[in-house]
């Protein structure tokens, strides 16, 4: 049997031909194609606007240089890929890392704990993790009552999550997310004037009007090349097309896992969720130490299943322990990082794969 990694694209024939279609047209960079795909993104995400980039990160970076200040604080998760507190980082603002609720995303009930202990936070970055939608309900209150801007990283979440109350939502697009565009993102948002700077930022701070001279632009800001080509702006059209049957494949999945591991020590991060994108099936074991669960690594992977951990406290990573993190009190994200680990899922996982995924969990639980 192949190794079963966590996470793996699904590409199929009309995928292939909608690139190769663009390959072959006479614009092959940011054209069209992009501005199908923003317009398509817009209305799955039922935004105003939408701003595709080169890779989540870039949209995260964007985001925040379009609504932070130098030496904002900013409330966020030590649950998250790097990328989503390195980004505040980026435009010399602040990260202030909150701990987590018992399904692995940021606890609000904290969040405004530190809002009413410190009036001087500009901002929230909350992270749909593993795909569950936030409580836009309690982002929407805690945004109106203490006038703080919101960034959902929505990269694990394209198709459950509703963009409400949030000033921006990041996507991603790499090739282990719900739709791929092979490096790819997207900024959401409901402010033209948001939506109008990023649009500069993406493109080295650039404008152009219609009163200028032919060949004239305009720098007016310190901005970036994150722009997409129309052949992963093709892709990911294409992709799109499929999403909700990826959808229903992960949601069986996911079903499938939650019900084989009742009556076992493992226990899924949440009840079922059909309204989750289940980007990441993660669950929770009482490991004594990291040890014991370095070698249950091992131990899967002989048997040709790749395990992953989502995530690694970011807060406790040595570039952030440098700049002074490390001590904050995060109990629940401490328990999280020895118990937790991600089972593969992805709609091309057969059920012959998914029998022996929870098959070979047991058995090397148990020994």
């Amino acid at each position: 049997m192949k190794p079963i990694y966590y996470g793996k694209q699904t590409i199929d024939k009309d995928d292939i031909d909608a690139v190769v279609q663009v390959l072959n047209s006479e614009l092959i960079t940011t054209g069209p194609k992009a501005k199908e795909f923003e317009k398509v993104i817009a209305k799955q995400t039922n935004a105003r606007y939408c701003v595709a980039v080169s890779n989540g990160t870039a949209a995260l970076h964007l985001g925040s240089l379009a609504l932070l200040n130098k030496k904002d604080k900013v409330l966020t998760t030590p649950n998250s890929f790097l990328a989503t507190s390195n980004s505040i980082l980026y435009v010399g603002a602040k990260p202030v890392f909150v701990d987590i609720c018992e399904d692995g995303s940021i606890d609000f009930g904290l969040c405004e704990k530190e809002l009413k202990k410190d009036n001087t936070i500009k901002a929230i970055y909350a992270v749909s993790f593993s795909g569950k939608p936030l409580n836009q309900e309690k982002l929407a209150y805690l945004k109106e009552k203490y006038k703080v801007k919101i960034l959902c990283d929505n990269a694990h979440s394209i198709g459950s999550t509703f963009q409400g109350c949030s000033d921006i939502s990041t996507y991603s697009f790499h090739p282990v997310k719900n739709i791929t565009t092979g490096e790819g993102g997207a900024i959401t948002t409901n402010s033209k004037e948001i939506y109008e700077k990023l649009l500069s930022l993406r493109n080295h701070g650039m404008v152009k009007t219609d009163d200028m001279l032919p060949w004239e632009y305009e720098m007016t800001s310190l901005g970036f090349n994150y722009r997409i080509t129309d052949f992963q702006c093709a892709l990911g059209l294409s992709q799109l097309k499929k999403l909700d049957n990826f959808l229903e494949k992960r949601r069986e999945i996911a079903k499938f896992y939650h019900d084989g591991l009742k009556n076992t020590p493992v226990k899924p991060m949440y009840d079922y969720d059909n309204t989750s994108a289940y980007h990441l099936f993660v669950v929770q074991y009482p490991f004594e130490d990291l040890e014991q669960k370095a070698q249950f690594f091992k131990d899967m992977q002989k048997r040709g299943i790749i395990l992953q951990l989502h995530y690694i406290p970011i807060n406790q990573q040595p570039y952030y322990k440098d700049l002074g993190y490390g001590n904050e009190k995060t109990p629940v994200m401490d328990k999280y990082y020895l118990q937790s680990f991600s089972l593969p899922i992805y709609p091309i996982l057969t059920k012959e794969e998914q029998k022996y995924i929870l098959q070979n969990l047991k058995e090397c639980l148990s020994a």
